[in-house]
C-alpha cells in the first residue's frame, strides 16, 4: 500500500478555523503539488480530505473526486488517520489531505515506531510505501517534497 500525507497549503489566519481559505500563495502551492502528483504520483489514488475549507481547496487542485471525512480533521489523531486510510493492510494508494499535528505524528510513527511532534511544512507531501521483505513488514519513505522545491 502507498500512503501519501499532504498538509494543506498556506491559509489565511482567522476564525472560525473551519472556514479559513487558502491564500494566493497557498493556491499556487496546491496547484504545483497537484501537477507534480499528476505526473509522478500513483495513477489510482483514493483521496481523503479534512472537512475544513483549506484542505478541501488543497485537494480540489488535483481536479479529481475526493472524499471528505472528519476522521482526518484538525483534531484527528493518528488512530483516526490510520483508520481512514486503511494503512497498512489496504490496497492501492491513499492520499490524506490534512493537518498538523496529526500528519506529523503519523509520519513519526511510520518512520520511528512511535508518535512524536514532527512538523510537516504547509503544502508539503510525504509518501510512504508498505512492503514485505523476507517475511518482515517494512515502511519505506519514498518522497518528502515541500512546495517551494517545485
Amino acid at each position: 500500500m502507498d500512503l501519501l500525507l499532504w498538509r494543506h497549503a498556506e491559509a489565511v489566519d482567522g476564525v472560525p478555523d473551519i472556514t479559513r481559505e487558502l491564500t494566493e500563495r497557498g493556491q499556487r502551492q496546491a496547484q504545483k503539488m497537484a501537477s507534480w502528483l499528476a505526473e509522478h504520483g500513483p495513477k489510482r489514488l483514493r483521496v481523503l480530505a479534512s472537512p475544513t475549507l483549506r484542505t478541501r481547496q488543497t485537494a480540489a487542485a488535483l481536479g479529481r473526486d475526493f472524499e471528505v471525512t472528519p476522521l482526518i480533521g484538525p483534531t484527528g489523531g493518528v488512530a483516526n488517520l490510520l483508520a481512514a486510510s486503511g494503512w497498512p493492510e489496504g490496497r492501492g494508494a491513499c492520499l490524506l489531505v490534512g493537518h498538523q499535528p496529526g500528519l506529523g505524528r503519523l509520519a513519526a510513527l511510520l518512520l520511528a515506531g512511535q508518535e512524536a511532534d514532527w512538523t510537516i511544512k504547509k503544502g508539503a507531501l510525504w509518501w510512504f510505501t508498505n512492503r514485505v521483505r523476507e517475511g518482515e513488514t517494512q515502511t519505506v519513505l519514498r518522497c518528502v517534497l515541500p512546495p517551494d522545491l517545485l
